[in-house]
């Protein structure tokens, strides 16, 4: 029951997270929710990267992931994986 004086608390539903991207392939640019985004994390940098479907021409794209770039995607909600190469 709310009255004078007292605040009714709803929840929020979080904004997706949008990541700005571009295919080498089309060179089209384009906002990826974070569901359309993987991203591998392996021992060095030659092995960590992020992957994603181009939506405008479906060519699968991996470009290399930094640690500003695993720290954005992580932060986002990206699903990630953890390579163990022997």
């Amino acid at each position: 029951m709310t009255g004078a004086g007292t605040s009714m608390m709803t929840a929020r539903t979080p904004s997706p997270v949008l990541f700005k991207a571009a295919c080498p392939d089309c060179r089209g640019r384009f906002e990826l929710a974070s569901q359309e985004l993987r991203l591998a994390i392996g021992r060095s940098h030659r092995t960590t990267f992020y992957s994603f479907t181009c939506p405008e021409c479906g060519q699968a794209v991996r470009k290399p992931a930094g640690e500003r770039i695993i720290e954005l995607l992580t932060g986002g909600g990206v699903r990630t994986m953890r390579l163990h190469i022997c």
